[in-house]
């Protein structure tokens, strides 16, 4: 285990209730998400919010990737909007520290994994912005599945890339947002679903840089975290030999 690639995951901080504890802040994150770095190899860690911006470069230079998970809504005023009615509440704690993380993962290079609301935050860092409603533009709230259960959504990949080298032409996946990526500036669209939405974009290069809208962790398919793990190994090696 100690040539395995250390992963943070990024996570919520909210109230939560357990055992006999009620509506006490937490950080937390579906397990799915540590077990899917688990059984592709990796440690994971969890990366709650931080207040200090600054705490990001201390806090990456320690690990081998990054997989910023999903989650509640993105502040629109990031992306210079107003928020629209539909919009959910958002945590400007944990978008500040997200974003944080995002800039000093894309200046040391380190391997990137964005599941849903970190496929948006990646875009909205990169200078992009996202559809506040979707349903306003498809017409239907079927991405959305239910407060307890996720959608689908049948993905079709387009040419090559990352994401192709990894996963089927076409899957049908689980999903569960009310928002996507509108613009992705230093990103690649690379998958979309039946309704145009974009459902993953990734960066040119050598960089292992990521991002689907659909949730890979609660489905049987392994190989984005196949990736994102194999791309942090080699990150840890040649850092090792810089």
């Amino acid at each position: 285990m100690s040539e395995s690639p250390v992963i943070g995951i990024t996570t919520y901080r909210q109230e939560a209730s357990w055992g006999s504890w009620r509506q006490v802040e937490a950080d937390l994150l579906p397990s799915d998400y540590a077990r899917s770095i688990e059984r592709a190899g990796g440690i994971p860690v969890l990366l709650p919010p931080i207040a200090d911006p600054d705490a990001a470069a201390a806090v990456l230079a320690r690990l081998d990737g990054v997989l910023v998970a999903g989650g509640a809504d993105v502040n629109p005023a990031r992306y210079g909007q107003d928020p629209d009615p539909s919009a959910g509440r958002w945590y400007d704690d944990r978008d500040a520290w997200e974003l944080a993380l995002l800039a000093e993962a894309e200046r040391i290079r380190l391997p990137l994994l964005g599941i849903c609301r970190g496929m948006q935050l990646m875009a909205v860092a990169a200078g992009g912005s996202l559809v506040q409603h979707l349903p306003d533009v498809v017409g239907h709230d079927r991405h959305a599945g239910s407060p307890t259960s996720y959608g689908s959504a049948e993905v079709q990949v387009d040419g090559e890339g990352r994401i192709a080298d990894l996963v089927a032409p076409a899957l049908t996946v689980p999903v569960h947002h009310h928002q996507s990526v509108a613009d992705h500036p230093g990103y690649r669209a690379v998958a979309h679903d039946a309704d145009g939405v974009l459902q993953a974009m990734e960066q040119d290069g050598d960089r292992f840089a990521v991002g689907v809208q659909w949730h890979p962790e609660t489905d049987d398919d392994p190989a984005l975290f196949d990736g994102l793990v194999a791309a942090a190994r080699e990150h840890r090696q040649n850092r090792g030999h810089g």
